[in-house]
């Protein structure tokens, strides 16, 4: 998953016109660190259908807070700069909550083209 290391690279991943999806975590974050051994898995799976980015919330203060992520890990889901959906809340997921996620991502993306 790449890593952004500006808010310039976030807005332009966020701009592309496949789905992306954006991860929002911590490192002091332990529900983090519980979906990372198979994050990469479920990435692949979904690799022809969306790209996945990675926004360490630390890092990014402002932009978190204009994006109401205070509960992490955390996703949404962009197309050409607009929010679709977004899984927000800070109990911790399991996979198959982030791949229904993903899922409904990848359906509204499509209703919307």
């Amino acid at each position: 998953m790449k890593e952004i290391k500006t808010e310039a690279e976030f807005q332009e991943a966020i701009a592309s016109n496949k789905l992306v999806v954006v991860k929002f975590y911590a490192d002091w974050c332990p529900d983090c660190h519980r979906i990372d051994p198979f994050m990469p898995d479920v990435e692949k799976a979904y690799a022809d259908k969306l790209d996945m980015v990675a926004v360490n919330r630390d890092n990014f203060p402002e932009l978190s807070q204009q994006l109401d992520v205070f509960g992490i890990p955390s996703f949404i889901a962009f197309k050409q700069g607009k929010e679709l959906v977004r899984f927000v809340s800070k109990l911790g997921k399991s996979r198959e909550e982030i791949e229904q996620f993903l899922d409904r991502a990848v359906d509204v993306s499509a209703a919307l083209a």
